[in-house]
């Protein structure tokens, strides 16, 4: 079996640990600086836990050792400190991070890499990525594609219509960092919560709004043949307005702490949500303008005996079905890896990818 080292024991690296070790083909060590979250975790005969500051080079280098690949579900600012750990391991790399500058810093590292280095693997960026680039191939000249996700409760009972469900810190980062954008043919940095619209998906409606990091490398990949690109988080309506006031005009973007200690003192996580992943593609085929659009909604689900939100799933099965398809040869092995260089199909016959496939609604409560 194949070492791999999970990063992270919240949420979503708990599940992505559950997922990997219960396949039976990976031995998995969870590493995480808090012995209370690594407590929660169970342990077997291919899970164990090890608690190790990701800022201690000597612990990160003893616990990556002999590691086939580093799964980093960790805050976004400790992304660095793994990565290049995984580099002088020689470990392939994987991350969930949305945020833009990280990124970049991994990049500059798989320049240097004889492994490969695979960041923003979850759900946007990732499988929203893997999607859309996908539907962009169906067409002989591209035009506009828009791009939105959402992680929602099922049941809002709250005035911003919104529960805690994954990282709070990736939460405000991506509320507050510029937005990249592709506007009129030319790359453009935008604002979040800017360019409010509605929309409506199976009679409910929604708002969607810009949000930073969710486009992932697509900028990159089709500069130069389309005329708009857009990425914005889904909402139910009315929540943009409050984050606005929140971040704006009581300042609270310069004070992301006590903007983070309101969020998870005032809002209860879920485990009855609601992920909804749409991307919309127009251009021209065979002399037509044609339009096609994805659109999916995926809830909480059991997994291996345990109710598990609808983000977890996602978000997990979206690294855990990378992490397959590399361990299988299906992926380069050296160097930067876009998620637009994973093929849907490929994504959606994994083990893991199949997550993704349409699903009714749990009937049980966490």
């Amino acid at each position: 079996m194949q070492k791999v080292v999970v990063f992270g024991a919240g949420k979503i690296g708990s599940t992505i640990a559950d997922l990997l070790a219960g396949c039976g083909d990976y031995q998995v060590v969870v590493a995480d600086s808090s012995a209370l979250a690594l407590q929660r975790l169970g342990t077997g005969p291919t899970l164990e836990t090890r608690q190790v500051d990701a800022a201690d080079e000597r612990a990160l280098a003893e616990v990556l050792d002999g590691a086939f690949a580093v799964a980093s579900a960790a805050p976004f600012h400790t992304t660095g400190l793994i990565a290049r750990a995984a580099l002088a391991a020689g470990a392939h790399y994987l991350d969930l991070t949305e945020d833009v500058a990280t990124t970049r810093l991994v990049k500059e590292l798989a320049d240097d890499a004889a492994s490969a280095f695979i960041p923003q693997c979850g759900l946007a960026p990732g499988f929203i990525s893997i999607v859309t680039h996908d539907l962009t191939t169906r067409f002989d000249t591209l035009l506009d594609v828009k791009m939105g996700v959402g992680a929602l409760p099922q049941f809002p009972a709250n005035a911003l219509n919104y529960n805690l469900t994954w990282s709070t810190d990736g939460l405000i980062n991506e509320y507050c960092e510029p937005c990249e954008a592709i506007i009129d043919g030319a790359l453009r940095q935008i604002q979040p919560l800017e360019d409010l619209e509605q929309f409506a998906l199976d009679g409910v409606v929604y708002e969607a709004f810009n949000t930073s990091g969710g486009l992932g490398t697509l900028c990159e990949s089709l500069a130069g043949r389309l005329r708009n690109l857009s990425y914005r988080t889904i909402r139910y309506p009315g929540h943009a307005a409050i984050m606005k006031a929140l971040l704006h005009d009581l300042r609270l973007r310069e004070r992301r702490d006590v903007l983070k200690d309101i969020l998870e003192n005032a809002l209860p996580a879920t485990f009855q949500d609601v992920v909804i992943v749409y991307a919309s593609v127009s251009g021209q085929r065979d002399g037509r303008l044609v339009q096609e659009t994805y659109a999916q909604k995926i809830y909480a689900a059991p997994l291996q005996g345990r109710l598990r939100s609808a983000i977890q799933i996602t978000t997990a099965a979206g690294l855990c079905a990378v992490l397959d398809l590399l361990a299988q040869g299906k992926l380069p092995q050296q160097g930067f890896v876009r998620q637009e260089e994973v093929a849907l199909a490929d994504f959606v016959a994994n083990r893991f990818g199949r997550l993704y496939a349409p699903q009714a609604p749990a009937q049980a409560a966490a």
